[in-house]
């Protein structure tokens, strides 16, 4: 195994060394250490790389560093296949930065209004991070300039293509200098990535960190089922396992909202997220999967993309996906941060080959075992032991365009209305809306409380969702 190599190895700019401090960042990940020398020395870069590796500090400090914030103009475009991606690049860019004065970063989505980002580009930013589509609309539009862009980024560039992205991504690349610095990370290498890569890439390095291989800590095990009883096996293999945290993929949307169904009437607590959603419906079962008020996330493969949370404890393939990739990249959402994962498939006899597949890729990678499928017997009736989320989310009409803090709604919470400092979890502040979990057994109360005081001496509508 290669050891771990420091940051401070590296040649960066003094203005990224506060950022590295805040985010706690000493050793490289092997993206970074593969990538970011090369980056640094401004070359183009193709690289394989999951969700998680690190390879938002990888492109983020080449970017940064590259940056005059003394001058106007946008020198940074960071391209992503969704709002949730934008969003945790957009915040992770930011804490890079603390150490840069007056650098201004927008995230530019689709699914929220037009005219608040159409006046937030009078001041160019000088990083731009979002979706193909609305940054496509903004330059169409003249709202937002890209002849200054020195370093151009395409996140999740697989995805982005899935979603039929391409044609605007390829529009975007013409508007920018042909001498920039191109960078791309892509989950999987599918023959239209090279295609695009050879289109905007410049004598790229290309690199790896084997994300075809499976993380060794995680365990994975397959069932036989019956399609017709693949709910009653799911609840029976939440029931006998019983994950803290679990996302369940489906292949096809309209199936995440029926297994959500389905987990409810077994008394579960889940919710599904899928790409017909509206964007705050998104967000809203986000948070509460992150915070806890939530134990199962049924979740399609585009809508997942750009998850992050680390201590996912099982991930459950409600179906096998078609190809050994998406199963990978599946399964590497658990088993995070040194924690164990567990992955469960549900395997229907038409989905024999599908596992083949699968074992062969992971028998190839030589980490892999081969698949041995086991047998549960699916629930009969409804359970009177179905683990329940133990958080519950209030969420306050008002955020950060209210001057709202999280240290303002805490306090509001243990001083007027009481409650004791550890039944309050993780606190999310939004432009015009905030949410809380409260532990499942004060929700009522601490909903009572905070509807007849105030916050910050004000008074804003709360709810429990």
């Amino acid at each position: 195994m290669t050891s771990a190599i420091p940051f401070a190895s590296l040649a960066l700019d003094p203005t990224l060394l506060p950022g590295l401090d805040a985010l706690g960042y000493t050793q490289m990940t092997p993206i970074q250490a593969q990538a970011l020398p090369a980056i640094l020395e401004g070359r183009d870069v193709i690289a394989q790389a999951p969700t998680g590796s690190g390879k938002t500090a990888a492109f983020g400090l080449g970017l940064l560093g590259k940056i005059d914030a003394t001058t106007g103009g946008t020198q940074a475009l960071v391209l992503c296949p969704t709002r949730e991606l934008a969003d945790q690049v957009g915040k992770h860019l930011r804490k890079l930065a603390t150490g840069i004065p007056n650098l201004k970063l927008s995230v530019l989505c689709g699914g929220i209004p037009l005219g608040p980002q159409l006046a937030s580009l009078t001041h160019a930013p000088h990083v731009v991070v979002g979706t193909p589509g609305r940054v496509l609309e903004l330059v169409q539009k003249d709202a937002l300039q890209l002849r200054g862009i020195h370093t151009l980024v395409l996140d999740e560039a697989d995805r982005m293509l899935d979603m039929g992205f391409e044609e605007s991504i390829r529009a975007l690349v013409k508007r920018t200098p042909k001498d920039r610095q191109s960078l791309l990370f892509s989950a999987t290498f599918p023959d239209a990535i090279r295609t695009l890569g050879n289109a905007m890439l410049r004598d790229a390095l290309e690199v790896s960190i084997d994300g075809g291989a499976k993380p060794a800590s995680i365990e994975e095990r397959f069932f036989e089922t019956d399609p017709a009883r693949r709910a009653p096996l799911l609840a029976s293999l939440l029931l006998q396992f019983k994950p803290e945290s679990t996302v369940v993929f489906c292949n096809m949307r309209r199936d995440t909202e029926e297994v959500v169904g389905s987990l409810a009437h077994y008394g579960f607590t889940a919710l599904a997220l899928h790409g017909e959603m509206e964007q705050r419906d998104r967000d809203e079962v986000l948070v509460r999967f992150a915070n806890r008020s939530c134990n199962v996330l049924v979740a399609s493969d585009v809508a997942a993309r750009g998850l992050d949370i680390d201590d996912i404890g099982a991930v459950v393939n409600y179906e096998l996906p078609t190809d050994a990739d998406t199963y990978l990249h599946r399964i590497g959402r658990t088993g995070r941060a040194g924690r164990d994962g567990l992955a469960l498939s549900l395997v229907a006899p038409s989905e024999r080959n599908r596992a083949s597949l699968i074992e062969a890729r992971l028998l190839e990678s030589g980490q892999g075992k081969p698949i041995r499928f086991e047998r549960i017997v699916p629930l009969e009736g409804k359970p009177t032991n179905a683990p329940q989320a133990k958080m519950t989310t209030l969420r306050i009409d008002a955020g950060r365009t209210d001057k709202l803090r999280p240290g303002d709604i805490v306090g509001a919470l243990t001083g007027d209305a009481g409650l004791p400092k550890d039944t309050i979890g993780k606190i999310d502040v939004y432009a015009t809306r905030s949410y809380v979990a409260i532990a499942r057994t004060h929700a009522k109360h601490a909903l009572e409380r905070l509807r007849a005081g105030k916050i910050k001496g004000r008074k804003f509508r709360v709810n429990l969702l």
